[in-house]
């Protein structure tokens, strides 16, 4: 599937007000990805962040990580306005995150929930380890192959998720695995208009090409109630980090 960043860029921006309170899972995993790092290391001298957003990662990071410069790298120029609110000093970029340009070595890049969106892993983290100092790490978090099964089996429409092994095959001429970790979290809504809500508020409604009109959501909505009458929306996340080799 062709993921036209201006679509992402435009869906994420609408839905920018609404995440922190629609973004369970991200939550989550962002919690979950800084203690890993913590296990490492809590101390870092230049950091980071690709796809930064609305900050839930760099909250946890400025409350568990020690850094003397960091680096927030967004497509939309409104997380800037969340992340003042957080982070005392730092550098924003923003801009595609695969041709992000810096001229120094990092010690730690970390994202949480955005490489799913990248159209190439492998190339991206041959172009990550560049960036990084000898012995820096990458930390992140995605989506494998079943996250958001129920949509992909009764639309058609998803991003092409990777299993774990093909992360693994993808980061493994330039990297160590030092900890990798994958699970299921399934939501429940109280009807299926909840749960397009949902998806609405946390950006991933960029994969369609248009609004959807008001047939087309009554017509999801009552097949979706027959297909999946407990109205679930499954996650699979999966926690990386990895060592430069």
């Amino acid at each position: 599937m062709f993921i036209d960043p201006k679509k992402v860029k435009k869906q994420f921006e609408k839905s920018f007000d609404k995440y922190n309170s629609n973004a369970i899972i991200q939550k989550e995993l962002a919690k979950k990805l800084v203690e890993e790092v913590s296990k490492i290391g809590i101390n870092y001298d230049k950091i980071l962040e690709i796809g930064s957003g609305t900050g839930l990662l760099s909250k946890q990071i400025s409350k568990n990580i020690k850094f003397e410069e960091y680096y927030a790298n967004d497509l939309i120029p409104k997380s800037k306005y969340y992340l003042d609110k957080i982070l005392d000093k730092y550098e924003f970029i923003q801009g595609d995150a695969q041709k992000i340009k810096l001229n120094k070595k990092l010690n730690l890049i970390i994202s949480n929930a955005v490489f799913q969106w990248f159209k190439d892993l492998k190339k991206t983290s041959k172009y990550y380890s560049s960036l990084l100092d000898k012995d820096g790490i990458i930390a992140f978090s995605t989506f494998t192959q079943d996250n958001f099964k129920e949509i992909k089996e009764l639309t058609g429409i998803s991003l092409e998720y990777k299993t774990k092994n093909q992360i693994v095959e993808d980061l493994k001429d330039n990297f160590e695995i030092i900890h990798i970790s994958e699970y299921k979290n399934i939501l429940k809504f109280s009807n299926p208009l909840e749960l397009l809500a949902h998806i609405k508020n946390t950006g991933v409604n960029a994969l369609s090409n248009k609004p959807l009109t008001f047939k087309e959501v009554k017509e999801f909505c009552q097949n979706y109630k027959a297909k999946y009458p407990e109205i679930t929306l499954t996650y699979t996340p999966v926690i990386i980090v990895a060592k430069k080799i």
